[in-house]
C-alpha cells in the first residue's frame, strides 16, 4: 500500500493478499475499500473504490475513478478501464472488462461472504496473546 500521494481507506474484514498494490493518484483519485472485501494475489488496485462485499480476483486490474458497486466479483486477470462503473450483482471479466454473468445467492455466498469470513477465521489461528512489562527508570 502506497498512501503517499492520496489517501488509503481500508474497512473492516479486508483482506489483502500476497503481491497486491493499493495506490492513489496525487490530487486526482484516493482508495477506499470497503467491509467484506477480498483483494487476490497480486492485483492491482489503483484510484477507485470498492464497495461493501466485493472479491477482486488474482492478477485483476481496477484502474482511477472507477465504482465497484456492493456484491461484484471481479475476475482473475480482468483490466478494469479508468472512469468505469461495475455495477451490483454482476460477474465482470476480460480485458477490457465486461459484465459476463449475474451474480446469483450461491455464487454471492461462496465467493464473497465465504472468503471475507475464511479470512477473518485464518488470522484467527495466529493470535498471540502479547504479555505487555512494564519497563521504567526502576527496573
Amino acid at each position: 500500500m502506497r498512501g503517499d500521494v492520496n489517501s488509503i481507506r481500508i474497512g473492516d474484514r479486508v483482506n489483502i493478499q500476497d503481491g497486491a498494490v493499493l495506490h492513489a493518484t496525487f490530487q486526482k483519485s484516493t482508495v477506499i475499500i470497503g467491509n467484506d472485501v477480498s483483494i487476490g494475489h497480486n492485483a492491482i488496485v489503483h484510484g477507485c473504490i470498492i464497495e461493501d462485499e466485493v472479491l477482486v480476483g488474482m492478477g485483476a486490474i481496477i484502474m482511477d475513478n472507477t465504482i465497484v458497486q456492493k456484491h461484484v466479483i471481479v475476475a482473475a486477470g480482468a483490466v478494469v478501464l479508468e472512469n468505469s462503473i461495475l455495477e451490483s450483482g454482476w460477474i465482470y471479466g476480460g480485458t477490457p472488462a465486461k459484465k459476463l454473468k449475474e451474480l446469483d445467492e450461491d455464487t454471492k455466498q461462496f465467493f464473497i461472504t465465504r472468503t471475507a469470513a475464511n479470512y477473518i477465521k485464518y488470522a484467527g489461528w495466529f493470535k498471540v496473546e502479547v504479555e505487555v512489562q512494564n519497563v521504567g527508570s526502576n527496573g
